[in-house]
């Protein structure tokens, strides 16, 4: 028993012996030599990062034509701030309101085209914010209620002045991008789309003086909100055709801009003379289509229709009396109110000019004086 006892013990320590053998090999085989002298550090080498490329600077042109319009524009559009005093009916007194409204710089100089209703009514500490920021202090050259236009100028020179085009060229249906200052100055240079809805659009107006008529305004159904007004309205080559000027509240997408082409004497003046004085004949008048309304009389011809007169102003004391119908002044064809206003501001005030005008079925010719415009000198600062 002792013995066998011995003999299997001396077998299970062989066949232990035997097992390391066949396993050993195997194990060593994976372990690393170590030098003991050799102290040990990690290093695991770090997968490389990919290598990225940087994005190419996009070219604008492949963002197509309204992204051209809005790098080209954008830095001639500027944000007007400007207080208003307004009478407060429940406290009976003066309460300081400011209001936020655009503008478009039309010459390098300083000089700003923006709205009436934006700095008129006795507006003070007028700021014109420019693209990049910075701030401006504004005086107002040059406003007319009756128009809604005005001319604001800051004291700074080689600013991005605007590229005027041609109102009197547009199409119905072309495109129309309106670039300004909806809700206030957190939403300064919002850029718009739409078209050219219709054109020689009149519209009712209220004003602290009364119901104002703006004759041929632009319709368009690109977004003009509260703050727009005084901002561009611009065609497809990124050319002012416009200045926003109001929008119809009860119904989405109808709103209005000022022909361009009615203020270029004005700015023309300016960059001139450095003033203008708006010329003064004293008539109401309506164009062919706004003259139908009122005149149930047959066909109508081509002209302004005058509609009212002032008995003290210049178009009656030259023999101009209502109904007669204004068709030329000097050399200029008149078939509208635009037209007879750009004739008009041509000239300065003092300057004589020859009206032809029909009455009847006569042409007849007076020379008539042109005077200082007597709304214009009580809102011009």
């Amino acid at each position: 028993m002792y013995i066998n006892r011995k003999l299997n013990i001396a077998a299970l320590f062989l066949i232990i012996a035997t097992l390391a053998m066949v396993f050993l090999p195997s194990c060593t085989a994976l372990r690393r030599p170590v030098d003991p002298n050799k102290q040990y550090q990690y290093n695991e080498t770090p997968v490389p990062a990919p290598k990225t490329t940087p994005l190419p600077k996009r070219d604008i042109t492949q963002a197509g034509a309204i992204a051209l319009v809005a790098q080209k524009v954008s830095p001639s559009v500027v944000g007007i701030s400007a207080t208003h005093i307004q009478q407060d009916s429940l406290l009976k007194g003066q309460q300081e309101v400011q209001g936020v409204g655009s503008g478009v710089i039309v010459h390098s100089d300083g000089y700003v085209l923006t709205n009436d209703h934006v700095v008129g009514s006795n507006a003070t500490d007028i700021v014109v914010i420019l693209h990049n920021g910075d701030e401006l202090d504004g005086k107002v050259l040059w406003t007319d209620p009756t128009m809604d236009l005005a001319m604001v100028k800051v004291n700074a020179t080689k600013l991005p002045a605007a590229e005027l085009g041609n109102s009197e060229q547009l199409l119905v249906g072309e495109p129309a991008v309106a670039i300004g200052t909806p809700l206030g100055l957190q939403f300064q240079h919002t850029t718009t789309l739409g078209i050219v809805s219709a054109l020689n659009r009149t519209v009712q107006v209220p004003t602290e003086k009364g119901q104002n008529f703006m004759e041929d305004l632009i319709q368009t159904d690109a977004s003009i909100n509260p703050g727009n007004s005084g901002g561009p309205l611009i065609n497809i080559d990124g050319q002012i055709i416009g200045i926003n000027t109001v929008k119809v509240t009860s119904a989405e997408g109808i709103g209005f801009a000022i022909p361009i082409d009615v203020a270029k004497p004005i700015i023309n003046h300016f960059i001139k003379e450095g003033e203008f004085t708006t010329p003064y004949i004293g008539i109401v008048g309506f164009d062919k289509a706004i003259a139908s309304y009122f005149k149930k009389d047959g066909t109508l011809e081509d002209g302004v229709y005058v509609v009212n007169i002032d008995p003290k102003g210049p178009a009656y004391r030259s023999g101009i009396r209502v109904d007669d119908i204004i068709t030329q002044v000097n050399d200029q064809r008149v078939t509208k109110m635009l037209e007879l206003r750009k004739a008009v501001y041509t000239n300065r005030v003092g300057d004589t000019v020859k009206v032809i005008v029909l009455r009847g079925n006569k042409q007849l010719s007076f020379d008539m004086t042109l005077e200082k415009s007597p709304v214009a000198a009580e809102t011009s600062k």
